[in-house]
């Protein structure tokens, strides 16, 4: 039987009260990525970014996790907890640096460098990460890349403006897969500066995934918690945010009073904002709990090979 759609649930319904019904019947636990809408971050347990919510996962102790995320997200919940059911709201959220590298082409492209070790972004398949040595977020990228000697030759995939960046902050010359986010690749550097002439005392913060036309332009560069503790912490009252959108509505929790400017894409469309996060929703969270389904599922032997580099992460990371 088909599972119902959004359009089937009473409009009257208190989706909050019955998200909260079911997180207590099914000792569940809800995971939320910073891009999420502010309905799926008001009601989730942990709101945070790939770092924050992959610790989430490893320590809980929740029978169900629900993660509001995109697909590689839940695959990595799924591997740090193969003996809990993760579900997901909707299943097709996936993530264009994930799909800009398939494992196949991924394994030819280690095999072809020989001697290299592997650091793979989180933003990656189970598979990929697999064939990695050691995972890292836009958190730790820096910390783990500096951690291996500086004549140990590097493959870093799959986000090439990450590694690029990363490149010139450490003095490496790592390898880069040629993947990029869909969302940070689509910041203007022209019309960021036309901003910054409108707001010339607000600072300009951004993502590591983000192209160096506009990073150069930076006052800080970080991830997203690290963005939002940035706008919290620093005197400034106005700050231009070149990543994500949904981040905003944290940001302002921890920052109020501060204005927040949306770094603008090259067109005019809604670039700034990740189409496969904003697939989820209040209702699919519901229903993919009512209905524990979607759910993600792994082979155990792939649980046991991917498990192996986000464990060397934690173990360089503390």
């Amino acid at each position: 039987m088909a599972l119902a759609t959004s359009e089937t649930i009473d409009p009257g319904l208190d989706l909050f009260g019955e998200i909260e019904r079911l997180k207590a019947e099914l000792h569940a636990v809800i995971l939320a990525h910073y891009y999420q809408e502010p309905d799926i971050q008001d009601v989730a347990d942990h709101v945070g970014d790939s770092l924050a919510l992959a610790r989430q996962a490893a320590a809980t102790d929740a029978d169900v996790i629900v993660f509001a995320g995109v697909h590689f997200m839940a695959e990595t919940a799924k591997i740090l907890n193969p003996g809990k059911q993760v579900l997901v709201p909707d299943l097709s959220a996936g993530c264009s640096l994930a799909d800009a590298c398939p494992p196949a082409a991924f394994e030819a492209f280690v095999r072809a460098h020989p001697g290299h070790v592997v650091l793979t972004y989180v933003n990656s398949s189970a598979a990929v990460k697999a064939l990695s040595d050691v995972i890292v977020t836009s958190t730790n990228a820096e910390r783990i890349v500096r951690s291996f000697p500086e004549d140990q030759p590097i493959i870093f995939a799959p986000d090439k403006n990450l590694g690029a960046y990363l490149n010139r902050v450490t003095g490496r010359r790592m390898v880069l897969w040629e993947g990029t986010c869909i969302v940070h690749e689509m910041f203007s550097e022209r019309k960021l500066l036309q901003l910054k002439a409108l707001h010339p005392r607000a600072l300009v913060i951004a993502h590591p995934e983000c192209e160096a036309a506009v990073l150069r332009h930076a006052d800080y560069v970080g991830s997203t918690s690290g963005l939002i503790e940035f706008a919290a912490s620093n005197p400034a009252r106005e700050f231009i945010v070149a990543t994500e959108v949904g981040i905003l509505h944290a940001m302002a929790k921890r920052a109020p009073g501060k204005r927040l400017i949306p770094a603008p894409p090259r067109n005019q469309c809604a670039c700034n904002e990740c189409p496969h996060m904003k697939k989820n929703t209040l209702e699919k969270v519901y229903l993919c709990m009512r209905d524990r389904a979607p759910e993600i599922t792994l082979d155990p032997d792939l649980i046991r090979r991917a498990r192996l580099p986000l464990e060397r992460m934690f173990a360089l990371t503390g």
